[in-house]
Formats: structure tokens, C-alpha cells, sequence
């Protein structure tokens, strides 16, 4: 394409976007355009783990916890002996105030061989099960250093 075909102004190298031209992604967030860009993916794979996996991320950490929790979900039937899914599971689980079945798949985790105890006592996503009893039932059985 010539310069003469190209309608878009684009800036020199090393020289900032003018007002005029804007931010590459109009105003959609990096984390917004991940997501969307993630999101078209799935639609044609969703099955696609490694989207997956990043996708569930994005989700949680833009606050999209019911939508995270379906991909968590998915994961889990996809990969049903893995205990980082399994873990992640829990964790979308207890932010949605779903704190028995939170429970139960933390158990799954832990007996899958999820073993990062150090991320377990400190990880906010688990907090609404610190004042269960059945909680630190679980830690002390599967913790031996807690």
C-alpha cells in the first residue's frame, strides 16, 4: 500500500499518537480488547485451554466473576484432575458466595495434589471461607506446616 492509499495518520517512530489519531483501540481498555480479542477465539475453539486459561484471568481480574466462574467451570470438565483448575474453581466458587461447593471443590484440589499452601493462607479470593470451621478442617488434613 502507498502513503497516498494510507488514511490513516499514524506517527513517526518513537513520536506519541496526536489527539487527533487517538489510542490504537479507540478507548477500549488493553484488558477490554484481551478479552474481546479471547472471547472471538472461543467462538471458533471453545475448547481452546490455553484461552482458557488466560481468558478466566482476564475475567477475574477485570471483576467479570460470573462469567470467570463459567470459565472456570468449563475448565474444570476439561481438565477434571487438574489442581490448579480445580483450585482456581474454589476460588471463583467463594467470590460468588458459593462457599459449600467452594468447599468441596477446594477438597478436589487439594486431594489432585494442589499443594501451594503459602498462596492458599494468603489468597483474598478464598476469604469468605476463613471463618468456616469445615475450612481449616480441610487445611489442617492436607497442611501439615499450617
Amino acid at each position: 500500500m502507498s502513503e497516498a492509499d494510507d488514511s490513516i495518520s499514524r506517527p513517526s517512530r518513537g513520536e506519541p499518537f496526536s489527539e487527533t489519531a487517538g489510542p490504537p483501540f479507540g478507548h477500549q481498555s488493553q484488558l477490554d480488547f484481551d478479552i474481546a480479542f479471547y472471547d472471538a477465539i472461543l467462538e471458533l475453539d471453545p475448547e481452546y485451554i490455553d484461552v482458557l486459561r488466560c481468558q478466566g484471568e482476564l475475567l477475574s481480574r477485570k471483576g467479570s466473576h460470573d462469567r470467570a466462574l463459567v470459565v472456570d467451570r468449563r475448565l474444570a470438565e476439561l481438565l477434571p484432575g487438574d489442581s490448579v483448575v480445580r483450585y482456581n474453581l474454589a476460588c471463583s466458587l467463594a467470590i460468588g458466595g458459593l462457599d459449600a461447593e467452594s468447599l468441596v471443590v477446594l477438597e478436589s484440589a487439594l486431594e489432585a495434589g494442589y499443594d501451594d499452601f503459602d498462596h492458599l493462607a494468603f489468597d483474598t479470593d478464598l476469604d469468605s471461607l476463613r471463618s468456616n470451621t469445615a475450612f481449616h478442617a480441610l487445611l489442617r488434613r492436607y497442611a501439615t506446616d499450617l
